[in-house]
């Protein structure tokens, strides 16, 4: 950190992550493209993976019209050898890793008794193995740089809230994904990297679109969800944009093993 009379001179310097090299996965998903256009915008160069490759097409786009430098992986973080690919390809085209933004993941609701292992194990791979795996890589390139480094998970109101919609692998898979957060901030605080997560509740996204509209299910939904949310309303992607830009900057140095919740006070209450 700088002196006090540099950063008081301009205090929007400590957000600064321009020129800083970003590894975004799930960047063809709704978290993940969003995390990636914040940073492009914000002037990181940039590693985006997804396994969809028309969607994170679509989102390197976006990026490069904001200005960024991107290079693309057709990969999910589903095994070492996709996490390690990724790495390496961050390093392959900008000799240096700065910032990992975990975007991947995914959910599959069902009663625990009709729940299969299989189905279940998908889920806890999905949100929990990947992140693991592609943390592990990352830190297995940063480590012996000696560089200050930024890391920050997707978890989830449900990795503190029970649902009732059979969400037994989802909300168990976030409840550890806010472990891994305060274990690996424990574990790499002494290396200056920074572990921290991000938990939102419902946002505007292709998945949760139907929530917004004025229709008779969508307007009893919202109301019977927004009785628990005391800022009132649904979130929208800027609401997570602030957050991400924080934790991925200097302005959070002093931040590590913590789960933000951008959900409206929604897990206050």
């Amino acid at each position: 950190m700088s002196n006090t009379e540099n950063w008081l001179a301009d205090p929007l310097s400590l957000f600064d992550v321009r020129g800083k090299v970003a590894v975004v996965t799930g960047a063809s998903g709704a978290f993940g493209s969003l995390a990636a256009k914040v940073l492009a915008g914000a002037g990181a160069r940039l590693v985006l993976a997804a396994g969809n490759d028309k969607a994170m097409a679509e989102t390197a786009d976006a990026c490069c019209a904001l200005g960024a430098k991107v290079t693309t992986i057709a990969s999910r973080p589903s095994t070492e050898a996709d996490c390690n690919a990724i790495m390496d390809a961050a390093l392959a085209a900008y000799d240096a890793l700065d910032i990992l933004v975990v975007g991947s993941g995914l959910n599959d609701p069902c009663p625990i008794t009709e729940q299969s292992l299989e189905r279940f194990e998908t889920v806890m791979d999905g949100n929990l193995t990947s992140a693991w795996l592609l943390c592990r890589a990352f830190g297995q390139r940063v480590i012996p740089r000696s560089t200050k480094a930024k890391v920050v998970l997707m978890s989830s109101a449900r990795g503190k809230l029970g649902h009732p919609a059979g969400y037994t692998a989802y909300c168990t898979s976030k409840a550890a994904t806010d472990g891994l957060t305060r274990a690996l901030g424990c574990e790499w605080g002494r290396h200056g990297i920074t572990v921290n997560a991000i938990a939102p509740t419902v946002f505007r996204s292709p998945l949760t679109a139907w929530m917004f509209e004025d229709n008779e299910k969508a307007n009893a939904v919202r109301a019977g969800f927004l009785a628990r949310v005391p800022i009132g309303r649904l979130g929208e992607p800027e609401d997570l944009a602030g957050p991400l830009l924080f934790l991925c900057s200097r302005a959070s140095d002093f931040h590590t093993g913590h789960t933000v919740y951008a959900d409206g006070g929604y897990t206050a209450g």
